[in-house]
């Protein structure tokens, strides 16, 4: 019993951990070390995540940016973390630079989305329960959002607008220009628009000759906003 207890104090010290991280501290042969492991596990002292990868911990939020390096979290998790929305997501979206499939953790849903690798960036290490989180700062949180379609614009533009005075808005745009996707740049350029910010001198370069629907979540009807190339369909 005093090995099982000085082991889990060892493995607090990890947010996931393999099994050679057993195996280096107990010092004993894999078979020795695999069944340790397994008694841990019946215990319920231990949760496998997925093959050889566990933690002692119940938090998914804590090990969602641990199972895969590159990774960060992001979308309506960025976004709650920045206290940019009042929701509270259920599952958890973490992004990726290569195809992993989804994780289910303690009742809840770990997503990893896939991303161009040019696209991989806008992300902090931040402390959270004492372990280091890799999420995306506010206002990647958005973009994110937005490029990979998991939140309406209506509820983008929404958040924007209570939170416009919080926003780096210099930073924001060279994300959008970094990026380069025209369809983007058009929405958010539109909404900055809307609360008084307009930015079109800085962003004209990207706003092609075609219609882009305002929010891709909604019907393509409405009026036609010939500044921004865009149908305001919301």
């Amino acid at each position: 019993m005093t090995q099982i207890v000085e082991m889990l104090e060892y493995l607090k010290k990890y947010a996931v951990f393999n099994s050679t991280t057993i195996k280096n501290k107990l010092d004993k042969s894999s078979e020795y070390t695999n069944l340790f492991m397994y008694r841990l596990i019946k215990k319920g002292l231990v949760c496998r995540i997925e093959k050889n990868k566990y933690t002692v911990f119940k938090d998914p939020f804590l090990i969602a940016s641990r199972i895969v390096w590159p990774s960060y979290i992001s979308c309506w998790n960025g976004l709650k973390y920045h206290n940019l929305t009042e929701q509270v997501p259920h599952d958890i979206s973490v992004i990726v630079a290569n195809n992993k499939k989804l994780i289910k953790f303690k009742n809840t849903h770990i997503n990893f989305i896939k991303i161009k690798n040019k696209n991989f960036f806008g992300y902090e290490k931040v402390k959270y329960n004492g372990f280091d989180v890799f999420i995306a700062d506010a206002e990647k949180s958005i973009i994110d959002s937005a490029l990979l379609r998991k939140v309406s614009l209506s509820e983008l533009q929404e958040i924007i607008i209570d939170n416009i005075q919080h926003l780096k808005i210099s930073k924001f745009l060279s994300y959008l220009k970094k990026i380069g996707n025209k369809s983007l740049i058009k929405r958010f350029g539109y909404i900055f628009e809307k609360v008084g910010k307009d930015y079109y001198n800085k962003l004209r370069k990207y706003v092609d000759v075609t219609y882009t629907l305002l929010d891709y979540s909604k019907k393509p009807i409405g009026k036609k906003n010939k500044k921004w190339r865009l149908i305001i369909n919301a």
